[in-house]
């Protein structure tokens, strides 16, 4: 049985002739093939008079599912025609006629010169995804320990880049039934299976590998290179990209950088009622694929060569070189951990935490859990894990809770009866044996208390992820210097987010003196974006 999209959107008959003019008309017969799961790529089609079955293949746990049939007057394709993924499913034509088919770089001139049209297919786009997510998800399976830190890796990056997939629990019947299937033991997890390809010891770089994420050079140099997802990277490369930079974004795990692991965000401008940071990456990322920003994820970056002043060079770690006319780096900063005995063994076993994610909230929902941390990140996981039924202890060095966190959060945290504050306390020990089972928490006079805890969420700051940025100037704790913090370039001065290196631009937690707020970070990436185009028309 077909499923529906959620939100159709429709093209009325003048926008469909304004469409076809960009492609070629097509004969095509019953039977055939327009394109097939497991294809590297396919073209977009508009259905004149033929009408096509779109269906996910039979995999080794679930028959083959019809997803929709498409009539004339109806196109074909969904998200992956602009991230470049693999295809996830295959058309088969079911009425013989006519199609209109219309190659990738035509597709993106649609985009950008015909806004009511771009409007139509890039909602639809987005709709079909959604769908696929929720109900064809098996063109990714991924079977897993739902509890083990490699797990919820895979799961957050498979979420973040929009994957469809299927998750299932390794103890589930359908875990076990498929992990039969393919002759995978409990050492092989988590495994995933993708386009017929059994991964196992899956990780987001060999599942990204497998569909077609990975780095791929492209045809010309492009103008700008986004080192960093987070939301300072992804608001660079929409303004580059709608403002006709070629732009190619890279991130080393997944997009949206600790913004997405944010439950709610409450204060950024635009949304009264909050959004999540998984939404709000979701919707950035849509947004710079309607531009055309070539995304890569994951793609860790290992350094700059700065040789030459007008022609940055990008290394990566697989000893890839991305030449570019200019760079904004935006790799924010990395979560700092507790110096305690045994904070590996159970950070390993996926009790510690540094997001409080839907997917990782729901885990713990009415068990008692310790959050770590006196900024808004931690008031906002507080908050979460006791909407879902959580006793939450939060510990915070400062004497004051409001030193550092919103007042908002401050007063909604201390009217919640679910949340237990120790302000002037930090974790000491951990207990448990495989499993967390306790926090000791001191306060400042050396009494010490023993709570019952079943995770720990850390949110206690992050160093600046530089490492990466030789040849650039830094401070004493390793964030990058720039316009103002740094002297003169002859009687010039630097340019607004202006490195040491002319044509390198750093942008949000990786900068020195930048101000930890979402809407800052947006304001910063967009404003290095002015900064490139002075650089690149000089």
């Amino acid at each position: 049985m077909a499923t529906e999209d959620s939100n159709p959107r429709v093209l009325d008959e003048e926008q469909v002739d304004r469409l076809a003019r960009y492609g070629e008309p097509e004969e095509v017969q019953e039977g055939q093939n327009l394109y097939a799961s497991g294809d590297s790529s396919y073209d977009f089609f508009l259905l004149r008079t033929a009408t096509v079955d779109v269906f996910r293949d039979a995999t080794v746990v679930e028959p083959e599912h019809l997803v929709h049939r498409r009539e004339p007057g109806e196109f074909l394709g969904e998200l992956n025609l602009l991230t470049g993924q693999q295809v996830y499913l295959t058309a088969r034509v079911v009425r013989a006629g006519t199609v209109v088919r219309i190659a990738a770089a035509e597709l993106r001139r649609v985009l950008a010169e015909q806004v009511d049209i771009a409007d139509v297919l890039i909602e639809s786009f987005r709709a079909r995804r959604d769908l696929l997510r929720s109900s064809a998800g098996s063109a990714l399976e991924v079977v897993g320990k739902p509890d083990a830190a490699e797990t919820l890796r895979l799961r957050t990056f498979v979420t973040q880049m929009l994957l469809p997939h299927a998750w299932l629990d390794a103890t589930s019947l359908s875990g076990r039934a498929l992990m039969r299937s393919i002759g995978a033991a409990t050492d092989d997890l988590p495994v995933a299976v993708a386009g017929g390809t059994v991964l196992r010891r899956a990780t987001p770089g060999t599942v990204a590998e497998t569909l077609g994420l990975t780095y791929h050079p492209a045809a010309c140099i492009p103008d700008l290179v986004v080192v960093g997802a987070g939301p300072a990277g992804l608001a660079a490369a929409v303004y580059g990209a709608s403002e006709g930079l070629a732009t190619v974004l890279l991130d080393g795990s997944g997009l949206g950088g600790q913004a997405a692991t944010s439950a709610r965000i409450e204060n950024y401008l635009g949304f009264p009622q909050g959004v999540s940071g998984e939404e709000l990456t979701r919707l950035a990322m849509i947004q710079a694929l309607k531009f055309g920003v070539q995304i890569f994820s994951p793609c860790k970056v290992t350094g700059l060569d700065l040789s030459e002043e007008r022609r940055p060079v990008v290394l990566l770690a697989d000893g890839s070189r991305i030449e570019t006319s200019t760079v904004i780096a935006a790799t924010g900063a990395h979560y700092r951990r507790l110096d305690i005995p045994r904070w590996t063994d159970f950070e390993e076993s996926g009790c510690i935490r540094y997001a409080a994610t839907e997917l990782e909230v729901r885990r713990y929902d009415s068990q008692p859990v310790a959050v770590v941390g006196g900024a808004n990140s931690a008031g906002q996981a507080a908050l979460s894990l006791a909407a879902h039924g959580c006793t939450v202890h939060l510990v915070v060095r400062s004497g004051d809770l409001g030193a550092k966190m919103s007042a908002y959060l401050a007063n909604r945290i201390l009217a919640d009866p679910r949340i237990h504050v120790w302000t002037g306390s930090t974790v000491r020990r951990l207990g448990g044996d495989e499993a967390l089972t306790s926090v000791v928490i001191a306060s400042a006079d050396g009494r010490s208390q023993r709570l019952d805890c079943r995770g720990l969420f850390c949110f206690i700051g992050a160093a600046p992820a530089s490492e990466w940025m030789e040849g650039v100037t830094k401070d004493a704790g390793g964030f990058v210097l720039t316009d103002s913090r740094l002297p003169a370039i002859g009687h010039n001065t630097r340019l607004p987010f202006q490195t040491s290196a002319a044509h390198v631009f750093a942008v949000g937690d990786l900068r020195s003196g930048s101000t930890k707020r979402v809407a800052t970070a947006v304001g910063e990436g967009a404003g290095a974006v002015s900064s490139v185009h002075t650089v690149l028309g000089s």
